[in-house]
Parts: structure tokens; C-alpha cells; sequence
């Protein structure tokens, strides 16, 4: 965004947490960020909160194609709850992108939403494909572990405390997310994704 230099273009696929702050943090960079995403309202309604400068695109193989051939740098920001990501972004889409343009895919720990990307760490993070660097660092918050650690616990104890005091099945029943969030009681699977995953069986979680 400094005066006299050619703005970075960002590709972000996704809008949840990491999306929308990927796209204010770009934004505020003075990038122009092109934000990809199944849910049109949703992306109305987050431009909007921002003024207006992002451009919204709804998520089909086409829009993610022509977006990915021309940035500098695609963030892959999908997220799947219990399940592997899906794989958006072809091989053939990462060949078209410029030489030198970067991809940064944070659901990587899920499998990832390109298919180029693998896990790597925080000592070696990146190799190259078709001339285009590559993020996979499968646990990014890591890389800041102290603050990673007081914000995960300020964000779970909540629930923690909620499960500890009345017992799961209690908790679960006055709380949607608790409910949501068992994978396994039981015995049996009762997360979808988590069941799809690992090709198994899966039964609804009935407080």
C-alpha cells in the first residue's frame, strides 16, 4: 500500500475467524482483498462492517480459479468441524499462480484446502511447488505460545467449568455448543465429520 508501489492482491478462501481477520489484517496493509465464500449474506454483512472494500466472490470452482491465477497471496481459511477440509484448490489452479505468490493454508492440521499443501513446523515452514511458496505449518498459534495458551484457556474454561459442575449430559442440555462439540460418549461416534473421517458409523448425541 506504499505510495508509488503496485497493491499486494489477496486471495482468502473462508469466513470464519481466520478469514475475516486475515482480511481486515490485509486490508489494513492497503492490499486488495478478494474474499471467497458459500455464504453471500454473510460476506455482505462483513463488508459492510468494514465500508465496503473488500470483493466477495461466491465459492464455486471457477471464481476460486480465476481469483488464485492472478495474487500475490492465497489464504486458505475453510474449516470443516470434525471433518477433513475439502480439497477447493487443484493442482492444477497452483501451477497457474504467479511464480513467486505464497500460500498460506491454515487448515492444513485438517488435511488442508489445496492440494499442493502438506504439514510442515515451525523450524522448516515452507517449501516451493510450481514456483509458488508454501505455509503449512500445522500449528500456527504455536509460534506464539504463551499468549496461544491464556487466549485458548480464557475461550474453553467456560465450558470446562460448566461440564465439571453439573456433569456432560446437564451441560450439554443447557448449552448448544457443549452439545455440539462431544465427538465420542459412549462408546459411539457422535460427531458426523469426526464419523465421515474415519469411515465409521455415526449416531446423533442425545442428551
Amino acid at each position: 500500500g506504499a505510495a508509488g508501489t503496485e497493491k499486494g492482491r489477496v486471495v482468502i478462501l473462508g469466513l470464519g475467524m481466520v478469514g475475516r481477520n486475515a482480511a481486515r489484517v490485509a486490508l489494513a496493509l492497503g492490499a486488495e482483498v478478494t474474499v471467497i465464500n458459500r455464504n453471500m449474506e454473510r460476506m455482505r454483512e462483513f463488508n459492510s462492517s468494514l465500508g465496503g472494500g473488500l470483493e466477495c466472490l461466491e465459492s464455486n470452482p471457477a471464481n476460486i480459479s480465476a481469483a488464485i491465477a492472478g495474487c500475490d497471496l492465497f489464504v486458505g481459511a475453510v474449516h470443516s468441524t470434525g471433518a477433513r477440509t475439502p480439497r477447493l484448490v487443484t493442482a492444477e489452479m497452483v501451477a497457474s499462480m504467479k511464480k513467486g505468490s505464497v500460500i498460506v493454508d491454515v487448515s492444513v492440521d485438517q488435511g488442508g484446502a489445496v492440494e499442493t499443501i502438506h504439514a510442515t513446523t515451525h523450524s522448516n515452514p515452507v517449501y516451493e511447488v510450481e514456483g509458488v511458496l508454501h505455509y503449512g505449518v500445522a500449528n500456527m498459534p504455536g509460534s506464539v505460545p504463551r499468549t496461544a495458551t491464556f487466549a485458548l484457556g480464557a475461550a474453553s474454561l467456560p465450558y470446562v467449568q460448566a461440564i465439571a459442575s453439573k456433569g456432560l449430559k446437564t451441560a450439554a442440555c443447557e448449552d448448544s455448543a457443549i452439545q455440539r462439540a462431544v465427538n465420542i460418549f459412549g462408546g459411539r461416534i457422535r460427531n458426523r465429520g469426526v464419523a465421515e473421517a474415519l469411515g465409521k458409523e455415526y449416531f446423533p448425541y442425545e442428551p
